[in-house]
C-alpha cells in the first residue's frame, strides 16, 4: 500500500465499496426469497391444508369426497394427494425428500396425534426444492385418511423474473451515476493534487510564478489556495531578495568606489594642492564611516528581526528623552531653516529600553529632517492615548505615494528611487524603528498627504498597560 498513489488507493476503496454493495444485494435478495417467498408459500399450504382437512372430520372418506379434492387439485396451484393410509401416500408420492423417505416413524406418531407434518427439501426426480405438509383427516374416534399438499418451489431467478428487468435498469442507472460521480471526484480531487505535485517540483527549482487553478472551496481547494499563497509569498520574497542584494551591492559599491578612486589619486599624487589632498582624505574618511554604519545597521537589524536582542525594560521619563534627542538636531534644523512646533506632555512614563527608544526618536526625526523642504516646519507631538503613549512626527516635503507607503520599513527601501547622496543614510533607519517598536509591543504607522505632509505615528504601551500585561 505504501507504493500506491492516492488515486489508486481511493479507487480500491470505491471498488471495495461496490463489491460490498453487490454482496449485500445478493444476501438481501436471498433474504427476500427465503423469508418472504418461502414463508408465504408455507403459510398458504398450512392454511389450505387445515381448511381442507376440517371439512371432512366426520364420516367416511368417500369417492365423492376424493373426487372433489381431486377437482380442487386441478384448479389449484398446489399438488394435492388424498389417501386412506400412509402406505398409499408413499405409493402416490414415491420420491424422497432430501434423500429420506417422505414419512418416518416420528412423523407417523405426530399424525396419529392429529397434528400436521411439514416437509421441505430437495427432490432429485423433480430437480428442485418442494415444500408441503401432510394433514390427518380424523373423525371423532379414528383416522379417516391423509391429505398431502405440496408445491414445487420456483427457483430464485423465477421468483424475481418480473423484477429482473427493473433490477437491471436500476443497476445500470446506479453504475452510470456512480461513474459520473467518480469521474467528477477524480477531476476535482486528483487533478489539483497532480498539479500540486507538478508545481511543487517547479517551486523546488525556483520557479514561483505558476498557480493552481481551482474553483472549489473544499479541503483540496483550500490546499490549492494555500499553495498559491505560498508560491506568491515565495515569488515576492525572491523579488525582494534580488532587490536586497542589488541594494547591498549598490550601497557598498558607492563608498568603495570613492575610497578606491581617491586612494589611487593620493597614491599616485594626482592632486594640485595639499588642500585638495585633504579633501580627498576627508571624503575617504566619510565613506569609511558610512560603510561602517551600513554594516553595523545590517547586523543590528538582523539581531532585532531574529529576536536575538533582549529588551532591557526600565521606567523611562519619555518626554525628557525626547527633549534630549531633539537637542541633537538643533544645528541640522538651523542649517536647513526648519522651525520646530512641538506639543509634548511631560508627565508620560513607559517601560522600555531607553537606548532603543532614543534610537526610535533619533531615526524618525532624522528621516523627517532629511526629507523636509527648506524653511519648513517639523511638528513633533507626544501625548497620552488610551493607556498608550503616542509619538507623532510630521513634515512637509516629498509626498509618498500609496504604493510606496506599504513598503516603508523594508530594508534599503527609499522613496527617492534615484538613491541620491543628498539625503545620505543607508535606507535602514525606519526598518530598525519598526523592529524596535515591535519588540516593545507597539504600533508603527505612516501616512502621507500632499497638503498636510507625511506623518509617522508610533504608539507604545504606557506604564499602566505594561503593568497589566505583566500581571
Amino acid at each position: 500500500m505504501k507504493n500506491l498513489t492516492l488515486s489508486k488507493k481511493i479507487l480500491i476503496v470505491l471498488g471495495t465499496s461496490i463489491g460490498f454493495a453487490i454482496l449485500f444485494s445478493f444476501f438481501f435478495i436471498h433474504y427476500l426469497y427465503s423469508k418472504l417467498y418461502l414463508s408465504t408459500v408455507e403459510e398458504s399450504i398450512i392454511h389450505q391444508g387445515q381448511k381442507t382437512a376440517a371439512h371432512y372430520h366426520y364420516g367416511e372418506l368417500s369417492e365423492e369426497i376424493i373426487d372433489k379434492i381431486q377437482w380442487y387439485n386441478v384448479i389449484s396451484e398446489y399438488e394435492i394427494i388424498v389417501v386412506d393410509n400412509l402406505e398409499e401416500l408413499t405409493t402416490s408420492f414415491p420420491y424422497k425428500i432430501n434423500y429420506e423417505t417422505l414419512v418416518d416413524a416420528d412423523d407417523k406418531l405426530i399424525l396419529e396425534q392429529g397434528s400436521y407434518v411439514l416437509k421441505e427439501g430437495f427432490v432429485e426426480e423433480l430437480d428442485r426444492e418442494i415444500i408441503g405438509a401432510i394433514f390427518p383427516i380424523k373423525s371423532e374416534d379414528k383416522l379417516l385418511g391423509f391429505i398431502y399438499i405440496y408445491v414445487p418451489l420456483a427457483a430464485i431467478q423465477d421468483v424475481f423474473r418480473e423484477s429482473i428487468p427493473l433490477l437491471i435498469a436500476v443497476g445500470v442507472l446506479f453504475f452510470f451515476i456512480l461513474f459520473l460521480v467518480v469521474n467528477r471526484v477524480s477531476q476535482s480531487l486528483f487533478k489539483p493534487l497532480q498539479e500540486l505535485q507538478l508545481l511543487s517540483g517547479e517551486v523546488s527549482k525556483g520557479i514561483y510564478s505558476k498557480r493552481i487553478e481551482t474553483a472549489s472551496d473544499d479541503e483540496i481547494g483550500q490546499l490549492a489556495q494555500a499553495f498559491n499563497s505560498m508560491s506568491l509569498s515565495l515569488e515576492q520574497q525572491e523579488v525582494r531578495k534580488k532587490e536586497f542584494i542589488s541594494n547591498v551591492v549598490h550601497e557598498l559599491r558607492t563608498p568603495l568606489t570613492y575610497i578606491g578612486g581617491y586612494t589611487h589619486v593620493l597614491k599616485e599624487k594626482i592632486y594640485s594642492s595639499p588642500e585638495e589632498a585633504e579633501n580627498y582624505l576627508s571624503t575617504i574618511e566619510k565613506e569609511t564611516v558610512r560603510l561602517n554604519k551600513l554594516i553595523n545597521d545590517l547586523i543590528e537589524l538582523n539581531h532585532l528581526q531574529e529576536d536575538m536582542y533582549s529588551i532591557d525594560r526600565q521606567p523611562i521619563a519619555i518626554a525628557q528623552l525626547l527633549f534630549d534627542t531633539i537637542d541633537l538636531f538643533a544645528i541640522h534644523m538651523t542649517e536647513k531653516g526648519l522651525r520646530l512646533a512641538s506639543t509634548i506632555e511631560e508627565e508620560l512614563i513607559i517601560m522600555g529600553d531607553e537606548k532603543r527608544i532614543q534610537q526610535v526618536f533619533y531615526n524618525t526625526i532624522d528621516n523627517a529632517i532629511k526629507y523636509s523642504e527648506e524653511n519648513g516646519v517639523i511638528a513633533i507631538t507626544m501625548k497620552d492615548n488610551d493607556d498608550f503613549v503616542q509619538f507623532l512626527v510630521t513634515n512637509k516635503g516629498t509626498h509618498i505615494h500609496d504604493e510606496d507607503l506599504k513598503r516603508i520599513g523594508e530594508r534599503f527601501f527609499r522613496t527617492d528611487k534615484a538613491r541620491t547622496r543628498t539625503t545620505g543614510g543607508t535606507g535602514l533607519g525606519l526598518t530598525i524603528v519598526k523592529e524596535i517598536v515591535r519588540l516593545h509591543n507597539g504600533l508603527f504607522t505612516i501616512t502621507s498627504d500632499a497638503e498636510t505632509g507625511t506623518t509617522v505615528s508610533i504608539q507604545l504601551p504606557g506604564l499602566l498597560t505594561q503593568e497589566k500585561e505583566g500581571t
